[in-house]
């Protein structure tokens, strides 16, 4: 028999399902009974194979754990949920609704009529303005997470947002701290960040998790993803740098080296964070920094940011203010409790008031569940009803005739609500025709910018790669200053067959993707051939125009680009230096969301720019994730 005293809380995140049973304790605390992880690997953040991991993962969960309850508080995924943090002027509270459904209209990256949202008012500023946290996830994500539940037979009544279930935790186990604390949930493909103080909240979603680790060793040691997978949890480490001594065994040494580019790029942006909490928000300096999440446990993580943050670091332990069944293993708790933030927090919203409260529980599933609530009494009066005819016509012969005529008034009914059925079906039928044609024309829309959005992308990944070389040779270099310059000379579209368009098909010169508009470049200027491609000619020749439109007769579309880059040689820093900067820049397109993993060319043979031998230049050719309509 079911317990309906209980409830479960279920964490749907990228790398693996969690699954936990609470119920209250005799002092109205919270009591774990039992709980289950599930790795969903690769397929469980591919939207195309995600919903069927899911549910098979969550079916084998309850089976195997025996769960009593079916009642299920859930939580979506970091990396499907829009959120943000708005300020508000001082209105009146009659109008606070109008305006923040206003400004979830100017925020939300979606109509909204194709999301489910919500909104929380956390407090107010020193000058009266509202602070409110705008949090927006696709209906059709919560659709699926709905029937992923209803399929392995559980009633969702709540869905919420990790960086809220994980504040609510942190609130609950560690409400006797002073000044400011940071909690720092490492995911597979994203990451959480929370400040939380007296009275503030403040949350960011990074796009940078474990599964980068695992994807960059894969391609490097030319292994499939489970695999990499397997050998980063057997072996994996971030390597602390400097003085410290690498791993002997060649796959942990290669390994801790990705993870420790992986960790710099976060702590890049954990500190970028820091400055906008204090400068934007107001907020206190951290006082403290926890870690949790299934990649933070991967050994020296903890060193690495009380390295780089100069913080206090410790593990968040969910649990501290929990009860735990002693018929519980704790040494079998104790390896995932890290993990599961987001699934205390769901829990608690069972408990009592939490300091964030939301939920994203779409109309049509609140619908449903209301009508599966009301159908026992439905069948009870169609019961009722077929009983009192039943009484009637045995007490007399004439009820036949008032039978008779209720069973053609019901046929009657029954013959107009089928007319209706047909006619609400065709209309749903043109509706989902009109919102087909309404997506491809938005797509159309979208591919206008493409090229821009694309020339920024390929901006900020030189940025990037310069602020990652200099901080190396920075280092190298005993700390003294060293400039890093690389800029994208050319990029052209691949033909067919695999051989590179000339550089002036699409020449951008280092003005397109690296040098400030209108302002000319001090590595370029001045010297012969500046500002077009390489050869000489002028950037948008007929040739050039002839060459894209072979390509869009052979292929409808452009499926990978050719990349001359050049850089200044920092040889006189360190006999690698080049070679590095070629790597580097190869590794920040590999992490990019236009592109793929460039082509295997090989980085070391690099070549001298003729007009300048303190520059050299390198080729890169990358696949778009999203080819590009002709």
């Amino acid at each position: 028999m079911l317990n309906t005293k209980s409830f479960l809380a279920l964490d749907f995140g990228a790398g693996s399902l969690k699954v936990a049973e609470f119920e209250q304790n005799d002092a109205g605390g919270l009591r774990l009974k039992q709980f289950g992880i599930k790795a969903l690997g690769l397929e469980g953040s591919q939207e195309s194979t995600r919903e069927a991991t899911l549910l098979k993962a969550l079916q084998g969960q309850l089976a195997e754990k025996s769960f009593s309850s079916r009642q299920s508080n859930v939580c979506a995924p970091g990396f499907h949920v829009f959120s943000k943090f708005v300020k508000l002027p001082p209105v009146d509270t009659s109008k606070v609704t109008q305006i923040i459904r206003y400004e979830a209209q100017q925020n939300v990256p979606f109509p909204l009529e194709e999301v489910v949202w919500d909104y929380q008012i956390l407090g107010t500023t020193a000058t009266g303005e509202l602070e409110v946290l705008l949090v927006a996830v696709k209906s059709e994500i919560i659709e699926g997470l709905f029937r992923v539940g209803e399929g392995a037979g559980l009633r969702l009544k709540l869905v919420d947002v990790s960086s809220a279930a994980l504040c609510n935790s942190f609130r609950y186990n560690y409400g006797d701290l002073e000044g400011c604390s940071m909690l720092l949930d490492i995911g597979a493909k994203t990451s959480n960040l929370l400040f939380i103080e007296k009275g503030k909240v403040y949350a960011r979603s990074i796009n940078i998790g474990a599964n980068a680790i695992t994807q960059d060793f894969a391609n490097d040691a030319k292994l499939k993803f489970p695999e990499a997978e397997a050998i980063k949890i057997e072996k994996g480490s971030v390597s602390l740098g400097g003085a410290y001594e690498e791993p002997e065994d060649p796959q942990a040494a290669a390994i801790a080296k990705i993870a420790r580019q992986v960790m710099t790029r976060l702590h890049i942006q954990v500190n970028q964070t820091i400055q906008f909490y204090r400068g934007q928000q107001g907020g206190s300096a951290p006082d403290r920094l926890f870690l949790s999440g299934g990649a933070s446990i991967m050994p020296y993580t903890a060193q690495f940011f009380t390295e780089k943050l100069n913080l206090s670091v410790d593990y968040f332990n969910p649990f501290r203010n929990i009860e735990i069944d002693p018929a519980l293993d704790l040494d079998e708790l104790s390896k995932y409790a890290h993990s599961f933030g987001e699934v205390v927090g769901l829990g608690l919203r069972d408990l009592a008031h939490c300091p964030v409260e939301l939920n994203l529980m779409p109309k049509s599933s609140i619908q449903r569940q209301e009508f599966g609530q009301k159908k026992p009494y439905l069948i009870a009066a169609v019961f009722s009803l077929a009983l009192a005819i039943f009484l009637l016509d045995v007490a007399e012969g004439k009820i036949a005739g008032v039978r008779r005529q209720l069973s053609e008034d019901l046929k009657g009914q029954y013959d107009r609500l089928s007319a209706k059925d047909r006619q609400l079906q065709e209309a749903l039928n043109k509706e989902k025709e009109l919102k087909a044609q309404a997506d491809a024309l938005a797509a159309l829309s979208s591919d206008h910018f493409y090229w821009i959005n694309l020339l920024i992308e390929l901006r900020r990944i030189m940025l990037a790669s310069e602020s990652e070389v200099q901080a190396r040779l920075v280092a190298a270099n005993g700390g003294h200053p060293v400039d890093v310059g690389i800029w994208v000379e050319s990029f052209a579209p691949q033909l067919p067959e695999g051989s590179a368009l000339d550089a002036e098909t699409m020449d951008t010169s280092a003005s397109s993707a690296r040098r400030i508009p209108g302002r000319p470049d001090p590595r370029t200027a001045g010297r012969p051939g500046a500002g077009t491609a390489a050869g000489g000619r002028p950037a948008t020749s007929q040739t050039a125009r002839e060459k894209v439109a072979s390509v869009k007769s052979a292929t409808g579309q452009i499926n990978q680009i050719y990349l001359q880059v050049r850089a200044i040689s920092r040889q006189k820093y360190s006999p690698t230096a080049d070679a590095d900067i070629a790597y580097t820049v190869r590794a920040a397109v590999s992490q990019s969301s236009f592109f793929t993993a460039p082509q295997k060319e090989d980085l070391g043979n690099i070549t001298r720019n003729g007009l300048d031998t303190n520059l050299f230049d390198f080729p890169l050719t990358v696949h778009l994730k999203v080819p590009f309509k002709l």
